[in-house]
């Protein structure tokens, strides 16, 4: 029975791919036909998951300034801070998750050019040309590789910070007195670091990302 459940998933799921890679493909050639190629797909992208890094990282930047506030508490209203801890950290949280989103949409219509660009290789008679679009084609795999490399290399940054935003919220939430501000004190300066990198990486990524559309845009 179970063999059998299993096989019914692994048909579901690859039904659900091909599908998926159906509305895709179907969607891309709806879009060729208005004019919009798959590298204007491409640059449309990038510059909107450079767009949801900028959000991002100002989410973080003032989600640490909120602990920073809460640090420093000398008196008032703890439950109105805790209140402010969880507005940022859910913010945070569903900035993180667009760029997560944009960045599987980019990966997506990048594959989707590769293979197409591959393919139409194989169709010239000039060798000449052939050679030129086959390098023109590696070249661009390259920037773009580098791009994926540094965008990826920020996202992976943000888990581990959203979890200490949870945490400190958390922690909060249930002992909203000094102590609990104290407590907090022993996490800021590492949550402080981990922050700073983490922004100093989505500007990496969204440097790469202006190279790498204007590197599309020139070359035709």
């Amino acid at each position: 029975m179970k063999a059998q459940q299993n096989k019914w998933l692994s048909t579901g799921l690859a039904i659900l791919l091909l599908s998926t890679i159906g509305c895709q493909s179907a969607y891309y050639s709806a879009m060729e036909k208005v004019g919009l190629h798959k590298r204007d797909i491409l640059i449309d992208r990038v510059e909107k998951a450079s767009d949801s890094q900028q959000e991002a990282k100002q989410e973080f930047k003032s989600a640490l300034e909120q602990l920073t506030t809460l640090i420093n508490f000398d008196g008032g209203d703890l439950q109105s801070h805790y209140q402010q801890s969880e507005t940022h950290y859910q913010a945070s949280l569903q900035a993180a998750e667009e760029v997560n989103d944009r960045i599987s949409a980019i990966e997506d219509v990048a594959q989707a050019l590769f293979d197409e660009w591959q393919e139409e290789i194989t169709q010239y008679s000039s060798a000449s040309l052939k050679r030129q679009s086959q390098s023109k084609l590696i070249s661009t795999q390259g920037r773009y590789n580098t791009l994926l490399k540094a965008m990826h290399k920020a996202a992976d940054k943000m888990p581990p910070i959203l979890a200490t935003l949870k945490d400190n919220t958390l922690f909060l939430k249930h002992n909203l007195n000094a102590q609990a501000i104290g407590a907090l004190k022993g996490e800021y300066q590492g949550l402080k670091q981990d922050i700073n990198v983490l922004i100093n990486e989505m500007n990496k990524a969204i440097s790469n990302s202006q190279l790498f559309i204007d590197s599309l845009k020139t070359s035709g």
